[in-house]
């Protein structure tokens, strides 16, 4: 990967709902001027800052010095890397870093990570104390254009994926770029899954950017990098807007979840990372909504030919139709026993179905038939 990050003016989008409205800064070195950031947000006192081994080595000493320079007092607190990490357990570890550390209603949190981390972060910020204000300092792709927006946060139970949590908003979310230089290759590619979600449910004109620089976005050049944060921050900043509790349009952006949140609760969250597990859903929902007649060949080959140049998988894991169903039945945007889906209409568009039983067996067998399931360890790069 090379490490193309020139100057360029920050980005600034807005999330607006009222008096929880908040700002997504996106600048080139903001990790530098954090302590800056959180001054001009009012806030004071102590900031717990929350990472994982892995980033704590990268950022956390340079973030601490941004906020002891600004008058912070800096309290650590290092977690395991991984969705594993993602239980109540480690908000347990969080919990007891604040009280020993005699945080108030009036001292903050960072989420200095992925998704994993920020959604650990605000979920401890939603229940310390009934609530403390919380950043959000995303540094993978899936978080700077997805988890990092948009105020869900939480944990995985053993038998579904963020089924404990909370919509709790940040006070602001800072986006540094050159922090996806120093992501594996299979983090940075995985994080494209959720960028190719927005233009297939939202903008049509940004899945066709994909499709003609997909090749210098897996370079990390800049200005397709810097594009495709910034119009992936804005698409989920006005869904957000129109709906912040997900009662109605917010649950397009599940797309690609339904299936995708199965796959990664049936392999035990060891096996493929989200954004794989989203690419693969992505491509099955796609191909269901075909065989329901909601969309053409057209767009399962198109969005299937994407994801194939990102690098991402789009084979289904070994796995009965049963264990699937049955993954899915616990998935939170069940509704009165009911699996809701999130299916295309066309590039740019999508709408929310309920399956049925037979239908979606139906489906899946003639997905078998025709060899498009393989194993997880064939189709994961």
């Amino acid at each position: 990967m090379t490490a193309p990050y020139t100057d360029m003016p920050q980005q600034a989008i807005h999330v607006e709902l009222g008096a929880r409205s908040y700002a997504i800064l996106i600048r080139r070195n903001l990790l530098e001027s954090v302590g800056e950031e959180l001054t001009r947000l009012g806030c004071s006192g102590k900031v717990g800052v929350v990472t994982d081994r892995n980033l704590a080595g990268r950022y956390l000493k340079r973030v601490s010095r941004a906020l002891k320079t600004a008058g912070y007092t800096v309290v650590p607190i290092v977690l395991a890397p991984g969705e594993r990490t993602k239980t109540l357990r480690s908000i347990t570890t969080i919990m007891d870093a604040l009280v020993d550390a005699k945080f108030e209603r009036t001292s903050t949190l960072l989420a200095l990570g992925g998704g994993v981390i920020g959604d650990l972060t605000g979920f401890a910020a939603a229940i310390y104390q009934r609530g403390i204000s919380f950043v959000q300092v995303p540094t993978s792709l899936v978080a700077q254009v997805d988890s990092s927006v948009g105020g869900k946060t939480g944990v995985d139970h053993p038998k579904g994926k963020n089924l404990i949590g909370a919509f709790n908003q940040p006070r602001a979310v800072l986006i540094d770029p050159a922090t996806l230089i120093t992501l594996p290759a299979r983090e940075w590619k995985a994080g494209l899954g959720e960028v190719i979600k927005y233009g297939v449910i939202a903008d049509e004109a940004f899945f066709e950017y994909l499709e003609q620089h997909i090749e210098p976005i897996l370079k990390l050049d800049d200005a397709p990098v810097a594009q495709i944060v910034k119009r992936s921050c804005e698409i989920k900043a006005q869904v957000v807007s129109e709906d912040e509790r997900e009662a109605d349009r917010r649950r397009i952006l599940n797309f690609g979840h339904t299936i995708g949140h199965a796959l990664e609760s049936l392999g035990g969250y060891r096996g493929l990372i989200h954004g794989e597990a989203v690419a693969i859903g992505m491509v099955y929902e796609a191909d269901l909504a075909r065989h329901l007649g909601l969309c053409g060949e057209d767009v399962v080959t198109r969005l299937c030919a994407l994801v194939k140049a990102a690098g991402l998988p789009t084979c289904l894991p070994r796995v009965t139709f049963s264990a699937l169903w049955r993954a899915m039945q616990q998935d939170k945007k069940v509704s009165a026993g009911t699996v809701y889906c999130v299916v295309p209409e066309r590039i740019g568009s999508v709408r929310i179905v309920p399956l049925e039983k037979d239908k979606t067996r139906a489906w899946f067998d003639a997905a078998r038939s025709r060899e498009r399931v393989v194993t997880t360890k064939r189709c994961v790069r």
